[in-house]
């Protein structure tokens, strides 16, 4: 499998960030890690061995990034109002520098797909829900979409406009709404077993029914839990069945 890690100095985050690239063909899939991991996580767990044959065949390319959840809402440490801020920069990485390298590497845009498990499929489907002009899709798996999960409290208008299961119902953007109503790939799956939160897949899933947004809620058995095996079987069955 064709591997490569690039870095460079974020002006956004004021930090050296890393993208690992697999593959050399296809359409892009933009991962984001769970929790406080980094970009190196999906494949230590052997996600990215589950994808091989869709990488290596040329059918997709993996670009994995780094978070930096442990400097805004899992850092118990920083206020509130910083955590958001920082939120917003990881924001600004994403779409600024992360999309436009991808756009670079594939030779121009190429349809873009957002993947991540338990935090990271917050981002993967807040990063397409903010952003449909740029990202053509999501496959979102274990996630809770509601970032007051996360903030113990706090709210602002920077928690609001990146939950969403609170600015969804109230996007009135015709254009915005335009983008998410042409989508064909916004997929959430959960399993219904220990640590999973199906509810939240059926909650997003309610709210992007009432604004005419197509999507698959895709909800696995009650003894699919909140753990690494389940998701090296969700991520393939998706691109292999979906795509």
């Amino acid at each position: 499998m064709h591997r490569e890690i690039h870095r460079w100095r974020s002006p956004r985050l004021d930090k050296n960030m890393e993208v690992a690239v697999y593959g050399h063909y296809g359409f892009a899939l933009l991962m984001f890690p769970t929790a406080a991991a980094d970009f190196l996580e999906y494949e230590r767990f052997h996600v990215i061995d589950s994808l091989s044959r869709f990488i290596n065949s040329g059918w997709v390319k993996v670009f994995s990034i780094n978070s930096i959840n442990n400097e805004s809402w899992l850092n118990d440490s920083m206020p509130p109002r910083h955590k958001a801020i920082r939120h917003q920069q990881f924001n600004g990485y994403v779409t600024e520098e992360v999309l436009p390298f991808i756009h670079s590497h594939c030779g121009g845009r190429v349809m873009t797909i957002t993947t991540g498990a338990s935090f990271g499929a917050l981002h993967a489907a807040n990063t397409l829900f903010r952003r449909p002009d740029l990202v053509d899709g999501c496959i979102a798996m274990s996630g809770v979409y509601d970032l007051k999960e996360y903030t113990k409290g706090y709210w602002d208008e920077d928690v609001y406009f990146n939950s969403p299961v609170d600015y969804l119902p109230n996007l009135n953007d015709e254009g915005t709404l335009a983008h998410l109503r042409a989508k064909h790939h916004i997929h959430f799956v959960s399993g219904q077993g220990d640590h999973e939160m199906p509810s939240s897949s059926v909650d997003i899933g309610r709210i992007l029914s009432g604004k005419g947004i197509p999507h698959e809620i895709d909800l696995w058995g009650h003894d699919v839990n909140h753990d690494w095996p389940w998701w090296r079987r969700m991520l393939p069955h998706y691109l292999g069945t979906k795509f």
